[in-house]
């Protein structure tokens, strides 16, 4: 993989009060307190202060020997997927995680606590048909099997080449195990060094960033009692090396077809108003694509990239991997080689969206040979550059997962909607009732003309909600489907 796992983020969490890398001499690295000045996405820092400060009493930079250290470092290495079901049974309760992520289907702040309703809706109208498309390869998703073969082989390798004992963890994040499972795992085995490793080849918000998000909020809520440190690669960030795979694998494709050669790279899309926003993913899409196609026996024009796997009305990344096939059908392009650039594992997206889907409407167009690069898996190379990159980990200095997350624009809702908005939503606290000079009757008069407020606002996000999950369902807006414009 060209980018190293640009997007890769790389946590280093530490019980001990400094680390020192296998084979790494006598210097060790620690991190005070990240301030909360730091902080650039509302209060995330400030719900995180919390959390990190009985950390900040305790650590200090430091300079020991190996032998000196009073606990003995246990190394883990926790990677982070998207998950998928296992069963058909599954569908429905992966669909309803997937889209409960605000990071995936973000709604307008004041409609956020209606989220699950949507999330709900959708999974059950979507569910039928994602149930017969995971049928149709086998009836569940590979991408815990390829996960966890992953993980096998990076301890395998880190023995191997570092002579390094680690224990690789498997948290997903919308379907079993999650990352709160692999969370407990680690407190259990007493692992007191763990690397984070997002296996997203390029960073967005909406999938390394969700799963961050999911991590820090862990650690805010409490619910891990471990002292956290993080050592973070931001996003965009180029590696020192490069993995063969992609290319190896490209051209030993194209040598099968005969002339008149195209590569398509196919990515994940998401909604562009991501991009908009800030989102580097697309521009680390496009990097990888350039270095991959540098050594390709081809021309510029014979390399093309398109967006799969949009959602809903709103615009996604262009242009859609459904409207380039078709065009190249139509220039007389018969040979296509195609490569699925952000996946590291096969699952729903390669299997069947690309292999099924994607090959019937490219040989409906003309496109008579077709082949599709397999994903990364297992890939030797892949794994010897994750090795390379825990170690790396490992021989850095650490920060607060709370600076990880502000350093790659990950927002944390911690407080209650409520609260967030500015609303006073408790009688008991509000003071408009609780001034000393209204009489009881005039009390009573407030608290009904507040809570009579807050239902119709209630009432009204339902409607708002109710309306834009028809036209999300629809693929049209409620104008339209009435015949009304």
């Amino acid at each position: 993989m060209i980018l190293r796992h640009s997007s890769l983020l790389l946590l280093l969490l530490s019980n001990t009060t400094a680390f020192a890398p296998p084979g790494g001499g006598g210097t060790t690295f620690t991190t005070s307190h990240i301030p909360s000045h730091k902080s650039s996405t509302r209060d995330m820092v400030a719900a995180s202060a919390a959390a990190d400060m009985d950390m900040s009493n305790r650590i200090e930079t430091t300079s020991t020997d190996d032998n000196n250290s009073d606990t003995a470092t246990k190394v883990g290495v926790l990677l982070l997927n998207l998950g998928g079901p296992e069963t058909g049974d599954d569908v429905e309760g992966f669909l309803y995680n997937l889209f409960a992520d605000p990071d995936i289907i973000r709604l307008p702040a004041p409609l956020s606590p209606l989220q699950s309703i949507l999330a709900y809706g959708i999974s059950k109208s979507r569910s039928p048909k994602s149930r017969a498309a995971y049928e149709s390869i086998g009836g569940g998703s590979p991408i815990l099997k390829y996960s966890n073969a992953q993980a096998r082989l990076i301890e395998e390798t880190l023995h191997r080449k570092y002579d390094l004992k680690a224990k690789c963890y498997v948290g997903m994040r919308y379907w079993h195990p999650f990352t709160e499972d692999a969370l407990e795992e680690i407190v259990k085995d007493e692992i007191n060094a763990l690397v984070i490793v997002p296996l997203y080849p390029q960073f967005s918000i909406s999938t390394s960033g969700s799963s961050l998000r999911v991590l820090q909020e862990e650690f805010v809520s409490k619910r891990v009692n471990i002292n956290l440190n993080t050592r973070s690669l931001r996003a965009g960030s180029i590696g020192r090396a490069t993995s063969p795979a992609w290319p190896n694998s490209s051209i030993g494709n194209l040598n099968v077809l005969q002339e008149d050669k195209h590569v398509l790279f196919s990515a994940h899309g998401v909604p562009k108003s991501y991009i908009d926003a800030g989102d580097p993913y697309q521009e680390q899409i496009q990097k990888c694509v350039d270095a991959i196609g540098e050594q390709l026996p081809l021309e510029n024009d014979r390399i093309h990239l398109s967006y799969q796997s949009r959602v809903g009305p709103i615009e996604w990344l262009r242009p859609y991997t459904d409207d380039v096939l078709p065009d190249l059908g139509q220039k007389g392009i018969k040979n296509l080689v195609v490569v699925p650039i952000s996946f590291v594992s096969e699952h729903i997206e390669t299997l069947e969206e690309i292999d099924i889907e994607y090959r019937e409407l490219a040989e409906e167009n003309g496109i008579s040979n077709w082949r599709r690069c397999p994903a990364l898996n297992t890939d030797e190379g892949f794994i010897e550059d994750m090795a390379d990159l825990v170690m790396d980990a490992l021989s850095e200095p650490a920060t607060t997962v709370t600076e990880a997350c502000v350093a790659n624009n990950c927002e944390i809702e911690t407080q209650p909607f409520d609260e967030r908005m500015g609303m006073v939503t408790s009688l008991e606290t509000n003071t408009a009732i609780n001034r000393e000079d209204k009489s009881n009757d005039e009390k009573d008069d407030v608290k009904s003309m507040i809570t009579a407020e807050l239902l119709n606002g209630r009432l009204a996000m339902m409607g708002v909600a109710g309306t834009m999950l028809l036209e999300l369902l629809n693929g049209k807006s409620l104008l339209r489907l009435f015949g009304m414009m």
